[in-house]
């Protein structure tokens, strides 16, 4: 999974699916059943999440969490991922931030902004402020 998939379901609060220990056995059935109608599938609209006040909630069963806002360590830190260089590589690369050395503080600030815009892309509801 992505890093970035990783930090979205931290905040979604979504698990990857366990892995399957092979197939599953058939269960026994009444010989003569008939076949039973197919369910149809609800609709579901998944409502956006507020990802500062999801965030917030961790920071305060934390004791803090830093300055999760404008330093992309910190908020990794927060949602239990690692932080190191190397994730922070990845990070960049998957999200096309090319700007500064790696590590550098213009690198992190541009990471961070990617991350809360990439947050917003994909449903959350991330203020102006932490996008721009």
């Amino acid at each position: 999974m992505s890093l970035f998939g990783k930090i979205w379901n931290k905040i979604t609060g979504h698990k990857s699916a366990p892995a399957s220990s092979g197939p599953q056995p058939a269960q026994p059935g009444p010989a003569t059943a008939s076949p039973a109608p197919t369910p149809t599938a609800p609709t579901f609209t998944p409502q956006p999440v507020d990802v500062e006040q999801v965030l917030e909630q961790i920071a305060a069963t934390k004791g803090g969490g830093g300055n999760w806002r404008t330093s992309i360590v910190d908020l990794l830190k927060l949602l239990d991922l690692d932080s190191s260089l190397e994730n922070r590589k990845e990070l960049a690369e998957e999200l096309g931030v090319h700007v500064g050395a790696p590590g550098s503080a213009e690198q992190n600030i541009a990471l961070s902004k990617a991350v809360w815009r990439k947050l917003a892309e994909n449903g959350g509801q991330v203020p102006a402020s932490l996008r721009d």
